[in-house]
């Protein structure tokens, strides 16, 4: 895992991203989250989840007793695209290209081959969609599903985006599908050794 990440940190594929790379650690597990991009602030801290939308993500996890070092120190991970897009003519992120997810998808298929996780925590709907159709988030948050990721099986819990921009997590039918996912979670065996 050492050698794949000193390898992801050095991509320079996408010349419209802007960089750094972001990447967790080289943690050896059978959980793997999913992320959308790292945001404006993720690459001067240099992980990921590390603003606004982490904090919100990590205070989700609280709730079924994994904190923030245990999760970062327990799962792996990864994202959709791993540099910040950078901003839309719209003010919001932009949203990565085909192309631009396409060539980091080498990054998580090599990622998925070393892992053979057990478990997939997809946040946010551009991560989601890598691994199933998705309209609308009340179609897949709140329930396990199996699913197919590079040749790999595994459960996957998908979770809503913690973005302070969106209200989905905070308005029902959102804060009951949160609540089911997170329970999903609490329960899957592969989270067991992320309890502190």
């Amino acid at each position: 895992m050492l050698a794949h990440r000193e390898r992801l940190l050095a991509c320079r594929l996408c010349p419209e991203m802007v960089g750094p790379v972001v990447a967790g650690p080289a943690v050896q597990s059978k959980v793997l989250l999913l992320g959308q991009a790292p945001g404006p602030h993720e690459g001067e801290i240099g992980r990921p989840f590390a603003w606004t939308a982490g904090k919100t993500l990590f205070q989700w996890l609280s709730r079924i007793d994994i904190d923030e070092d245990a999760f970062r120190g327990g799962a792996y991970m990864a994202a959709v695209c791993r540099c910040f897009p950078g901003k839309s003519a719209g003010g919001g992120d932009r949203v990565p290209t085909a192309t631009e997810i396409e060539n980091c998808s080498a990054w998580l298929r090599a990622e998925v081959e070393l892992l053979e996780p057990e478990l997939l925590i997809p946040v946010g709907k551009l991560a989601i969609a890598q691994v199933m159709p998705v309209k609308k988030l009340v179609d897949v948050v709140g329930r396990v599903h199996r699913v197919s990721l590079f040749g790999h099986s595994m459960d996957a819990v998908p979770l809503p985006h913690p973005s302070g921009a969106s209200t989905w997590h905070r308005t029902e039918p959102g804060v009951s599908l949160l609540r089911e996912a997170l329970e999903c979670l609490a329960g899957h065996s592969a989270m067991k050794s992320l309890r502190g």
